[in-house]
């Protein structure tokens, strides 16, 4: 959904607070007296070029007005980086610097511009400073420079955003941004002086865009900070720090890099199905605690249910030795979105530049259920996953290690077929099915044999629901014994309490509407009779960077309304009325595949599930 930049690895680093601005914004109101030793930012370009970075990007407060600018961009050439700046570009009004920058590899510029106009851009920053960075515009462009103009939008120049697009429209290599003012430092101060309503900013930025979009020639467009529900069709022009290719940062007080984290925003309740939610920056948690998420409206479809760690570097470990990341530091590396594999004295580092899901997400599949996987297949797709998978299990090193808790953990290859295994336990309750047994989403076949062992006999009497004609087919052509209706079980009308047992294998995620179709399904069945749902949760395949490319360039389509795990349907399903007789969860020992079995009371009970 948005463009991740895999081709430069970025390291950003705050070298103080000081600035020559005064936003009434500004995150870092409080400490604009602490400043970093020319020596410190030295060791960090240092340590960012030891990481396997490709640019070291400064930033602070302003990191133009230090006067160890050049020293600095010239160490990091030095170290085989480019470089790059975070700024408000006053500085950079100077030709004289910039070409000075250019020959210590200088690639990036990501700078502030918060208004058309003088009188609007000098209002957000305090101070006369409009003719300089807007100066520095001109200067930077047509350098082949990475390009950003930011904007940050607050309650002074939200309803004054065209202006600023109309004033950039000449500027063919640039990329002009909206941000959502965040509730931080002066932001928070200022509150109730500073912050719009998150509708209003989308309804203004999505406004402004479109005007660019229509007249531009060259000049591109992205935003931040707004949930992407307030802003239809431009889901894709989201930018961020890990959309520029950020992989840590460090600031002046802190020891070492970072992972770069969304952990000042937060998803709602109201975003838990949203298709949108794995790339949507949700709302900004200061925010919400004053505003709330009435503004949101999340939008229901399609989702991926599988996202990539992709190669990076490969480290030694050498037997009998200490684990490199503990004695090299974990600090720089993201819990959630990287990943060590270690085989034999070899370790090899990965990590996930996923948009399709959030961090939460990853850290919940990876670390909490364990189900990340070696693709050791040629397919775009795993389609055997017994056969074109190995599952990934933590190595008993981290078990007891001092920084497990904020590590990324290294994993091993383990022997067990851990498909074929889960697959043995439905199969066990499939079994024992007699009776009419009606079969929702039937179309992969992948229990057909055995449903026709058992419909031979004449133990069951079985009918298939599918709504793919070829899928349809498929199953006919191999299961000629088997009525197949041809219909969306949304749209399907079922007699009351006409069926023995319903199975919803691996299609409960493919169902739009859950709780109309579980009301109605429940309905159908028998009093006494089985309801057996089983589903996967999402899952993490471990890739080269050439499967990674192969499987995310697919024109493979999104089938899941959701991943919902296996406590996730029970609470829905619950509600319906019928008794769970089984439960059998994801975790690290298992694939990703949950089972739920319930049955029907004898004298059922009038429930409609909850909204």
């Amino acid at each position: 959904m948005c463009k991740v930049r895999r081709d430069k690895v970025k390291a950003l680093i705050k070298v103080g607070y000081g600035c020559n601005d005064h936003c009434s914004f500004c995150h870092t109101l409080d400490v604009r007296h602490i400043d970093d030793s020319r020596d410190g930012v030295h060791a960090k370009i240092e340590r960012a070029s030891q990481l396997g970075y490709s640019m070291a990007v400064l930033s602070g407060g302003e990191p133009t007005i230090r006067p160890e600018l050049l020293r600095w961009a010239k160490h990091s050439a030095l170290r085989g980086m480019d470089f790059g700046l975070v700024t408000n570009a006053r500085m950079l009004a100077y030709p004289e610097l910039v070409e000075r920058l250019m020959e210590r590899r200088l690639k990036y510029v990501y700078m502030s511009l918060h208004g058309g106009t003088a009188k609007i851009h000098n209002a957000m920053v305090r101070a006369p400073a409009f003719e300089e960075s807007f100066g520095a515009v001109k200067v930077l462009s047509g350098r082949g420079l990475d390009l950003t103009v930011n904007a940050v939008v607050t309650s002074l120049n939200v309803d004054h955003l065209i202006p600023l697009v109309d004033l950039m429209l000449p500027f063919d290599d640039v990329v002009l941004k909206f941000s959502m003012v965040e509730p931080k430092g002066a932001a928070d101060l200022l509150f109730n002086r500073v912050m719009p309503k998150i509708e209003h900013v989308a309804a203004r930025v999505h406004e402004a865009i479109s005007y660019g979009m229509e007249r531009s020639k060259g000049l591109a467009f992205s935003h931040g900070g707004i949930p992407f529900c307030l802003l239809p069709g431009l889901e894709h022009q989201y930018d961020d720090l890990r959309t520029h290719g950020f992989a840590s940062m460090t600031e002046v007080y802190e020891p070492d890099f970072y992972p770069v984290d969304d952990t000042n925003k937060e998803h709602t309740a109201k975003c838990f199905d949203c298709k949108l939610r794995g790339a949507c920056p949700g709302l900004f948690k200061g925010y919400n605690a004053v505003f709330g998420d009435d503004a949101l409206a999340p939008v229901t479809g399609v989702r991926s249910n599988s996202f990539n760690f992709v190669y990076e570097r490969e480290l030694n470990w050498p037997e009998g030795k200490a684990c490199p990341i503990l004695s090299e530091g974990a600090l720089p590396y993201d819990r959630g979105r990287h990943l060590f594999v270690r085989n034999g004295t070899q370790m090899r580092q990965y990590r996930t530049l996923t948009r399709d899901f959030s961090d939460s997400e990853i850290d919940y599949i990876k670390r909490d259920l364990g189900q990340v996987y070696m693709d050791h297949s040629d397919k775009d797709a795993p389609t055997d996953f017994g056969a074109d998978l190995k599952k990934l299990a933590r190595v008993s090193e981290c078990g007891d290690c001092a920084i497990l808790e904020n590590c990324a953990w290294c994993f091993e290859v383990v022997d067990t077929n851990v498909f074929q295994k889960d697959d043995l336990q439905l199969k066990q309750v499939l079994e024992s099915l007699q009776g009419d047994v009606l079969d929702i989403g039937c179309g992969e076949s992948r229990y057909g044999d055995l449903l026709e062992s058992l419909h031979s006999e004449g133990i069951i009497n079985y009918t298939g629901i599918e709504p793919h004609e070829a899928s349809v087919n498929q199953f006919r052509s191999k299961h000629p014994w088997a009525k197949i209706v041809h219909s969306e079980i949304e749209t399907l009308k079922l007699a009351p309490e006409s069926y023995d047992h319903i199975l919803v294998l691996r299609s409960y995620n493919h169902i739009r509407d859950l709780q109309s179709v579980f009301e109605h399904l429940v309905a159908a069945l028998r009093p006494g009779g089985s309801l057996i749902v089983a589903d996967n949760v999402a899952f993490a395949l471990v890739r080269t960077t050439q499967q990674a490319e192969r499987g995310e360039s697919s024109e493979a389509a999104f089938e899941h309304y959701r991943n919902h795990s296996a406590s996730d349907a029970a609470q829905l399903i619950s509600a319906t009325g019928v008794q769970l007789s089984q439960k059998l969860n994801v975790t690290h020992a298992t694939s990703n595949q949950w089972l739920l079995c319930y049955s029907k009371p004898e004298e059922a009970l009038a429930v409609g599930l909850t909204t």
